[in-house]
């Protein structure tokens, strides 16, 4: 049980990070982008990295670090920066 709880706050990037930390370092992670690319106007497929690929990357990404599994119509709908933050408010996830 130990174990699992280091692992976990480990893979989050600590037991202080912010659910919009974690949401953004899922961006930059899973999109190997710089933090400056991140704002509310960003949207699906505006950088070359947001393509169907890095964004199935990115889906995973946030799962993992949320400890959630997001519904095939939530994944679709993900369409922008600022529309990821209101569907995970769906998995009681608030920023």
């Amino acid at each position: 049980m130990l174990l699992e709880k280091i692992y976990k706050n480990h893979k989050s990037g600590g037991i202080n990070m912010s659910n919009l930390e974690k949401y953004n370092q899922s961006f930059i992670k899973a999109l190997s982008i710089t933090e400056d690319k991140l704002e509310d106007s960003l949207n699906y497929q505006d950088i070359p990295e947001w393509d169907s690929v890095g964004h199935m990357s990115l889906v995973a990404e946030l799962e993992d670090n949320f400890g959630i599994m997001m519904d095939t119509d939530d994944i679709i709908d993900f369409n922008s920066y600022q529309k990821g933050k209101e569907i995970l408010q769906k998995y009681d996830i608030n920023f």
